[in-house]
């Protein structure tokens, strides 16, 4: 990755090997984002890639749960995902000033507490392209859309 501090977005992404992916298509009634002003609110966006989900099931450690190592990976995705329909409201990726806040939900087995861990993907993610860290949240539930391991939503400053 480029440390250049003066770097855009857009040459941090393509630096880190990463090409934006369409935007998902909503699953119901709602929108990918909305732009307020200055500010893009995205809807959840979850790890999917060409239309398809990448994993289901509950993040935890044991036979039948979404390593966490993994789940962060998913994160990342999604994360992207989110990036996506933050530029498709923004008009641009190098519109995008900042990321300002992070909502990472993250489908656990009860035992599980390693939410910031499996987010992590995500952060890491948007602090690679956009240079700057974020408010965030990460909250364990019980279950997701389609059974989504991971689902991330955010909110961008924009010009």
């Amino acid at each position: 990755m480029s440390t250049d501090a003066n770097a855009t977005p857009s040459q941090r992404l393509a630096a880190l090997g990463l090409e934006l992916p369409p935007v998902a298509a909503p699953l119901a009634a709602y929108v990918p984002a909305v732009r307020v002003g200055d500010l893009v609110h995205t809807s959840g966006q979850l790890p999917l890639r060409g239309g398809e989900l990448l994993a289901t099931g509950k993040v935890g450690a044991g036979d039948g749960l979404v390593a966490p190592d993994e789940a962060a990976g998913l994160a990342r995705v999604a994360a992207l995902n989110a990036i996506a329909a933050v530029v498709d409201a923004a008009g641009g990726l190098d519109n995008v000033v900042r990321i300002v806040k992070v909502v990472g939900f993250v489908a656990s087995d009860p035992a599980f507490t390693g939410q910031p861990l499996v987010i992590n993907g995500a952060s890491e993610l948007l602090g690679e392209v956009f240079g700057e860290p974020h408010a965030r949240s990460a909250v364990g539930v019980a279950v997701l859309p389609l059974d989504a391991p991971v689902e991330v939503e955010v909110v961008a400053l924009v010009r």
